[in-house]
């Protein structure tokens, strides 16, 4: 016990010096502020599995938590780099926080502020069968209400109805839709690829996205398949769906979550239709009280067959502008093997455009400065790009699938990026 607390005094004092000098928060008190937390949540995640080995008497695995920290405080000082003021300790700090863990009395006890779990969906049956559509399923749901969160944690399960899951990928989506039945705007907290033909499941950090996770709200989750009930190719997706919120008070108190983007395809590699032009920069207005902000986005390529096997099968690098500040990511994936539902059929382990068959999406989130005027002026681009294998190109050229340059909708498909982002204000 004594570890953990002297290594989080240690880390406090570091981020304490390191932001007296000034007002604004640097990078070096933003990587020991997220070190801290990332201890937080392995010491959770640790005594849950040893109340589960506890109750059900059986061996403790703490395998998961380890691989879950390990990835994240990697992330971490990769991200950070020497502004770090510590590096290379991801080990000490995790064996500190079991630590920790390990000192709690196994008969009760515990803090006071217990996760609260709230139930969305169970076994709920996503599907289309042509006259019966329900590839979008909505649950009006009450989440606890407290002023504020150390953690909320949305667990996302897929299962095949009577054992006969999609054959397919099919991109999948959870949201909290605003004004429901009206004007609709769904905001996109968790994107997803299924995996083909056996079931999943992960969990996801979005204690960020507190300020519209609270109260009465609408979720929806969308997957985008085409088969259901009597399909020869799958019965569809039964989906599982809950939060665990942790009442307490975060390093970083978000007080609003603002869409920027909806989530939106943008056709790439088509001169008559620009990503700017789809995509249009947007000015968004900063909530009152706000000190700091975070842009918040997914965006993954999909279509095959084109040149170059974009966007699903090639790497390309992806702008987000903030203030005229760009903010580049190159939009791909190659962990597949690893992160990928285990036992699936297909091509499950190739390396895609941002995604993995099977797999939550990683959101791209990152610090953006405070605009003066109170507007953030945000912007969104592809670097260049043209797809000579499409069916208005001059001469038709590139095609990798064998294919002409008609679209088919298998070997063929048109190639887009699917869009969306959010604004996140701190208090």
């Amino acid at each position: 016990m004594m570890k953990f607390v002297c290594t989080l005094v240690a880390l406090v004092s570091v981020a304490v010096a390191a932001g007296s000098a000034s007002a604004a928060v640097s990078d070096a008190v933003k990587c020991q502020a997220a070190k801290m937390k990332l201890a937080g949540q392995f010491a959770s995640c640790a005594m849950k599995a040893e109340a589960t080995a506890l109750m059900k008497s059986t061996p403790l695995d703490l395998s998961k938590c380890r691989q879950q920290y390990d990835t994240k405080c990697a992330k971490l000082e990769t991200k950070y780099g020497s502004a770090c003021p510590s590096s290379g300790d991801c080990t000490a700090n995790r064996d500190a926080a079991q630590c920790a863990s390990d000192t709690l009395p196994t008969g009760g006890g515990g803090p006071s502020d217990d996760p609260v779990t709230t139930p969305v969906m169970n076994d709920a049956h996503v599907y289309s069968t042509g006259t019966d559509n329900r590839r979008t399923v909505d649950v009006n749901v009450t989440f606890p209400n407290h002023a504020s969160y150390t953690g909320i944690v949305m667990h996302f399960a897929l299962s095949c109805p009577n054992g006969d899951c999609d054959w397919f990928a099919r991109r999948g989506s959870v949201a909290i839709v605003q004004n429901p039945g009206g004007s609709e705007v769904p905001i996109e907290i968790s994107r997803f690829v299924t995996p083909f033909r056996v079931g999943a499941s992960w969990d996801v950090d979005v204690t960020d996205l507190a300020p519209i996770l609270t109260g009465s709200r609408t979720v929806r989750v969308t997957i985008d398949t085409w088969v259901g009930p009597g399909s020869p190719n799958g019965e569809g997706w039964l989906v599982d769906v809950s939060f665990d919120h942790t009442p307490g008070t975060p390093i970083r108190k978000p007080i609003a979550v603002v869409p920027v983007f909806t989530r939106q395809d943008a056709v790439y590699g088509d001169p008559a239709q620009p990503i700017a032009s789809q995509v249009a920069p947007v000015g968004v207005a900063v909530p009152v009280g706000a000190t700091s902000l975070a842009l918040r986005s997914f965006v993954t390529g999909h279509g095959q067959g084109n040149a170059g096997n974009c966007a699903e099968f090639c790497a390309k690098d992806a702008t987000l502008t903030a203030e005229g500040s760009p903010n580049v990511r190159e939009i791909w994936r190659s962990d597949c093997t690893t992160t990928g539902a285990p036992g699936q059929q297909g091509m499950w382990q190739f390396a895609r455009a941002g995604w993995c068959t099977g797999a939550v999406v990683n959101a791209w989130t990152f610090d953006v400065p405070v605009p003066g005027d109170g507007t953030l002026d945000v912007g969104y681009d592809v670097e260049g790009y043209e797809n000579t294998c499409r069916p208005d190109a001059p001469v038709c050229a590139g095609c990798v699938l064998g294919t002409g340059c008609a679209y088919d909708g298998g070997n063929h498909t048109e190639p887009l990026y699917d869009v969306s982002t959010v604004m996140i204000a701190y208090e």
